[in-house]
């Protein structure tokens, strides 16, 4: 066979075996986990529900919480986790840029993390959710969650963090900065877990949880916003006045000329707004969340 025939040959055994080879080249989906697998309490008529996609992207109609792991790579794990609760009013989520990118971005510095789908309280067919009620409820469970997953994670339960945007941030000082609410409906074993996170990061979050009224050993908080941003500002500021007033140890980044949902810096021209995440790196880093306790070192980078 010619040298133009062996060529053309291997250009077409390559072609054919693209597909395939794509296939199993392609990273695997991340597992997703539903809370209470029997249903939610108070949500056991719209158990196994289908979620629906608002503009092809936004789930809404939430009626089984769940969280999708994204795990940090084994080489430089360092034990930490944060659960993320998407920003989206309570109508919808924003899974992608305020659940999946956050969790991915905390995954470069060795952190787990847990992107939370919660029920939505102003949703098109709400049932009857409250943010203080169900929204809360499920980030307190999914706290509860990690905890009782942490050795299979490879979490450290005492270095549980919960990050929330915009409406997901209203449920971080509800959950992190305010009392829980007496149990109702049924209980199980993760019921005897803490839901309390061991540090919060507020990102624009809403006012609802804000005046807190249980600041006093409050967990450690990250907090940013945008100096413009009118719905937003405004809490975030007033959350900080309180933990800094109780000795909480908490750090504050309001962005000049910042409107809201800039996500993690990739919405906006500011150079400033787009190096966020590094400034919670560090916070990160300094408050020791980023050492494991154990004292094993990482084992380096992975390669891009």
């Amino acid at each position: 066979m010619s040298t133009k025939r062996l060529c053309l040959a291997a250009l077409l055994a390559l072609a054919c075996a693209g597909p395939a080879l794509a296939a199993s080249t392609a990273p695997a989906a991340p597992p997703v986990f539903r809370l209470w697998p029997d249903g939610a309490p108070g949500s056991e008529k719209r158990h196994n529900e289908p979620e629906q996609l608002v503009e092809g992207a936004y789930p809404t109609n939430v009626h089984d919480p769940s969280l999708t792991v994204l795990r940090a790579d084994p080489r430089h794990a360092n034990g930490a986790a944060v659960v993320i609760a998407p920003g989206g009013g309570h109508y919808l989520l924003v899974v992608e840029n305020e659940g999946m990118l956050p969790a991915r971005m905390l995954n470069r510095v060795g952190v787990t993390a847990f992107v939370l789908k919660y029920r939505l309280a102003h949703g098109p067919d709400s049932a009857g959710y409250t943010v203080a009620g169900n929204a809360a409820a499920d980030l307190r469970r999914a706290v509860r969650w990690v905890r009782a997953h942490a050795q299979e994670y490879g979490v450290d339960p005492q270095r549980v963090g919960v990050m929330g945007f915009s409406a997901g941030g209203e449920l971080v000082p509800l959950v992190a900065d305010n009392p829980e609410p007496p149990p109702r409906g049924r209980t199980d074993a993760l019921d005897r877990l803490s839901a309390r996170p061991d540090f919060q990061v507020l990102v624009y979050p809403g006012d609802a949880g804000t005046p807190a009224k249980a600041v006093d050993g409050a967990p450690p908080a990250f907090l940013v916003a945008g100096s413009r941003d009118k719905c937003c500002m405004r809490p975030t500021l007033t959350l900080y006045e309180q933990l800094v007033k109780a000795g909480v140890s908490a750090e504050l980044h309001m962005y000049a000329d910042t409107d809201h949902a800039f996500n993690v810096g990739q919405r906006g021209e500011r150079v400033s707004l787009q190096h966020w995440p590094d400034r919670l790196s560090d916070w990160l880093s300094d408050g020791g969340w980023l050492v494991p306790r154990n004292g094993r070192k990482p084992e380096g980078v992975p390669a891009p």
